[in-house]
């Protein structure tokens, strides 16, 4: 694996709470209900680290700090690693991909 490919795709699972957030609401206006809410990130770091990173404060969205519950490798591990540029496009397609299967999505 080139050195460059150390970027990584990364999916944290959002507690429902987050519905009560109007901005939230209204970047997912075909939210299907019953499915997970999620926060959508890329990384230079391992995934659990700046999971880790998040709900300490550091350098954190304030959606996973306040809501963040794990992380869904499921979702995105078949993706890393990747270059930098990779991981930019690729998190923009996962967002994408799974607002149309319904899930509330958020993206810095």
């Amino acid at each position: 694996m080139p050195k460059s490919h150390h970027y990584h795709v990364y999916v944290v699972q959002l507690s429902d709470e987050v519905w009560n957030v109007a901005r939230f609401r209204r970047c997912n206006p075909n939210y299907q209900l019953g499915k997970p809410f999620v926060y959508v990130g890329m990384t230079g770091l391992d995934p659990d680290i700046r999971f880790d990173k998040h709900m300490a404060g550091i350098q954190s969205n304030v959606f996973v700090r306040q809501w963040g519950l794990r992380l869904l490798p499921s979702l995105y591990t078949r993706y890393n690693p990747m270059p930098y540029a990779a991981a930019q496009d690729m998190e923009i397609e996962l967002g994408i991909a799974l607002r149309q299967q319904g899930y509330g999505v958020w993206q810095a």
